[in-house]
């Protein structure tokens, strides 16, 4: 990791706009196995459905048809994904931003994975990116994996497991170490040579 560190430089994580945990499941449901560009238009369009509001709130996305979401873009499992999410936001599952920030790392993803269509990885990277968490390690992202390879010189990928333990010696700040190792990848990217 010092190598990693001494190229990459200083830690700099951008977070994202505060939104409500509501909102960054909708995004990211959105942009489940899309290209950037197909889900921005997506949501544009299901934005679309709900005039003078920046963000539909959950009660929005339960009272329009399933027609006009699916006419929107989505499919009919992510549609299924974003009424189940606006269900538990009513129901208190999903948690208020104020709520949110009164639960540890653990207590959000256990509530959040019960939201049909919404996994670890997830969850995970809402704690990274949208609530600044400093001690979160996607262990089964694999970009952090192909880094742990990278920056530790082994011949085959790390598991999640082996990844999980010797992350322990980097907490509380594992956030951190996710960071420079889905930079190392970036590093190593930059090494090899442009084919011809």
């Amino acid at each position: 990791m010092k190598r990693v560190i001494g190229e990459v430089g200083p830690y700099a994580i951008l977070t994202r706009a505060r939104r409500s945990p509501f909102e960054s499941l909708v995004r990211a449901i959105a942009y489940q196995q899309l290209h950037e560009k197909a889900a921005e238009s997506i949501l544009k369009r299901f934005m679309a459905l709900f005039p003078g509001r920046r963000f539909p709130w959950p009660a929005d996305v339960l009272a329009v048809s399933a027609k006009a979401i699916r006419e929107a873009g989505f499919s009919r499992a992510k549609i299924a994904a974003l009424q189940d999410l606006a269900a538990k936001a009513l129901d208190g599952t999903v948690p208020t931003a104020a709520a949110i920030q009164r639960l540890d790392d653990e207590a959000i993803i256990e509530r959040l994975i019960a939201v049909r269509g919404v996994g670890r990885w997830t969850v995970e990277m809402l704690l990274i990116f949208q609530l600044g968490r400093p001690d979160v390690l996607p262990v089964d992202d694999f970009g952090v994996r192909n880094g742990f390879r990278l920056a530790y010189g082994l011949s085959s990928m790390p598991t999640p497991k082996d990844v999980r333990q010797y992350g322990e010696r980097w907490r509380p700040y594992r956030t951190a170490a996710a960071w420079y190792l889905w930079r190392a990848v970036d590093v190593a990217k930059r090494r090899v040579p442009p084919a011809l």
